[in-house]
């Protein structure tokens, strides 16, 4: 294949985007993870941990998805995008449950004080 496939580079910026999705969903694991001890003691793990599993699953949910896609279009293959919308949809749901614990936790410190 001669020139260039995607001049672009639509697929690259995409998946920036969903690695910086990524991180900032590791970040704020760790973070909570270090700043929910004080209110919910040895429980504040568990939001942690789920949190740091989902970043990393959805990291390696977008690079394996970026490099097949990447290998298709280097190949000269199929250049329309990749079909599915299960990744958007399973990171929207964990972050709205993810914002509900964190509403149940501040009303639940709130309520306490």
């Amino acid at each position: 294949m001669s020139g260039v496939f995607d001049p672009g580079l639509q697929p690259e910026r995409t998946a920036l985007a969903w690695r910086r999705t990524g991180l900032a969903l590791l970040g704020g694991s760790l973070v909570a993870a270090r700043i929910l001890p004080e209110t919910l003691g040895a429980w504040a793990v568990v939001p942690g941990l789920i949190g740091v599993a989902a970043a990393a699953s959805l990291l390696v949910a977008i690079h394996r998805r970026y490099r097949r896609h990447h290998e298709s279009l280097i190949q000269g293959g199929d250049r329309s995008p990749i079909a599915g919308g299960r990744l958007i949809a399973a990171t929207s749901l964990f972050l709205v449950a993810a914002a509900l614990v964190s509403i149940v936790v501040t009303i639940a410190i709130t309520v306490g004080a």
